[in-house]
């Protein structure tokens, strides 16, 4: 266990408190807009799923002041709420984002606690997005200082490192100095939520919403001269110590304020767990060649990563939420409705005698030397012949990311259903931008 820096945790709120959204490189800026269309769309296309309606009564139960818009929903309520309401809504299709170096999903946490907190005050949509774009790199630079032995050990790191990025967050956005934001992160270190144990149910999704409620609250506290230990990440039984048997400071300091982790971000064409991305990928190429006939396959072999089993092996998934932690379902439904979209992932596919009857015929073998990214298909035929394909660069990954239009078209199929055409088309190009809106009223279109 390498020791961390006396100062970590100072650096951090340094760099919250200090940063201006015009001196970072346009190329982080709008990287950091792609981020934000791309929740929005998530959030907004979450709202009608039933754990969205579940947590939308329980949370409303004893609201607040209704400030603040509870996306896709039509309906306003106090920050706090609207952050954990937002925050699930956001993750339940796992649609979200996803940071290549950490597996953190950074914009639910995150952005559900800043544009809580904005709306409730007034700010401008660039100062928005520029708390949201370091709450990103506190989140992402933490989470890679304890990966993957945090991780490994079952915590959800989205949960728990986005604590932390909620609270920088929203100690930006309430103008704390660096000593009440680093006592903020600290607040935040101390909440960490999220066990594994729940991935392919409900609870997942509220892992990033409570996150989002727990930064907002650190902030607030700082914010009334709550103090906590200067040192929440690195001391002595802090966050790093206890959390992870192992962690490095040099990638929480190596080229803070210099780097950002946020151009390292990835969003998703397929709404289920990032790891099985490459065999949707290669199992809808495969589906598209010339002579292809579902009925014609008599096995399909998966050569995957290690993290593809452990973390989506679920072999005869019940739901929805489970098949999209079932590498099985996932090839099943790609070869058979060519898509992985969020219907492919909806109960009534997971459950379909033609994806079940695909899905007993798929088999996954774990090559230790193969990247997170990597993966090979092979479809044995009835008629003895092979048809194969394999990946290092699957589509949405970093050597292969989504293009703005991409993202927009993805923004547009999620939120369409829920708003209608016009106002989703209308609410796309205010997302677009909305580094230059002056208020965040425009969000209660959504």
């Amino acid at each position: 266990m390498d020791a961390m820096t006396p100062a970590t945790t100072r650096l951090l709120a340094r760099l919250v408190a200090e940063t201006r959204w015009q001196d970072v490189p346009a190329q982080v800026r709008h990287e950091t807009v792609r981020s934000f269309v791309n929740w929005l769309g998530c959030a907004v296309g979450g709202a009608p799923h039933p754990g969205v309606a579940a947590a939308t009564r329980a949370a409303t139960a004893y609201a607040g002041r209704p400030t603040t818009t509870l996306l896709g929903l039509g309906r306003r309520s106090d920050p706090m709420t609207a952050a954990l309401v937002n925050g699930i809504s956001s993750h339940v299709l796992d649609f979200d984002d996803t940071h290549d170096g950490t597996l953190i999903h950074p914009s639910s946490p995150v952005l559900s606690a800043a544009l809580a907190l904005a709306e409730d005050r007034g700010v401008s949509g660039e100062a928005m997005l520029e708390a949201f774009l370091l709450g990103v790199e506190v989140a992402c630079r933490v989470g890679m200082a304890i990966s993957p032995a945090h991780y490994e050990a079952g915590w959800h790191i989205t949960g728990t490192c986005g604590s932390i990025g909620a609270a920088a967050a929203s100690a930006r956005l309430l103008g704390l100095d660096a000593e009440r934001t680093a006592w903020a992160i600290g607040m935040g270190a101390s909440q960490p939520v999220g066990l594994r144990v729940h991935f392919g149910s409900m609870v997942k999704s509220f892992h990033p919403g409570r996150a989002a409620q727990n930064g907002i609250l650190a902030a607030l506290l700082a914010a009334e001269g709550f103090d906590a230990a200067p040192d929440g990440i690195e001391g002595r039984r802090g966050f790093a110590e206890v959390l992870s048997s192992s962690f490095d400071v040099s990638r929480i300091t190596d080229g803070l304020g210099e780097s950002w982790e946020i151009l390292r971000n990835t969003y998703k064409p397929f709404a289920c767990g990032l790891v099985v991305h490459p065999a949707i990928d290669l199992c809808m190429r495969l589906r598209n060649e010339p002579g292809f006939a579902i009925d014609d396959i008599e096995e399909v072999r998966l050569r995957v990563h290690p993290l593809v089993m452990d973390l989506t092996g679920k072999r005869e998934p019940a739901s929805g939420l489970e098949g999209k932690f079932s590498i099985f379902h996932a090839a099943a439904v790609a070869l058979v409705d060519g898509n992985g979209g969020e219907a492919e992932f909806s109960d009534a596919r997971v459950l379909a005698p033609e994806v079940v009857s695909t899905r007993r015929l798929v088999t996954a073998q774990v090559e230790p030397g193969f990247r997170r990214t990597q993966c090979e298909v092979v479809l044995r035929m009835r008629d003895g012949s092979e048809r194969r394909a394999e990946t290092t660069t699957p589509l949405g990954s970093l050597g292969n990311p989504m293009s703005d239009d991409a993202l927009g078209q993805k923004f547009l199929g999620l939120t369409a259903s829920v708003l209608g055409e016009e106002k989703a088309s209308r609410l796309l190009s205010r997302a677009w931008d909305a580094a230059l809106q002056p208020g965040l009223g425009w969000l209660g279109e959504a």
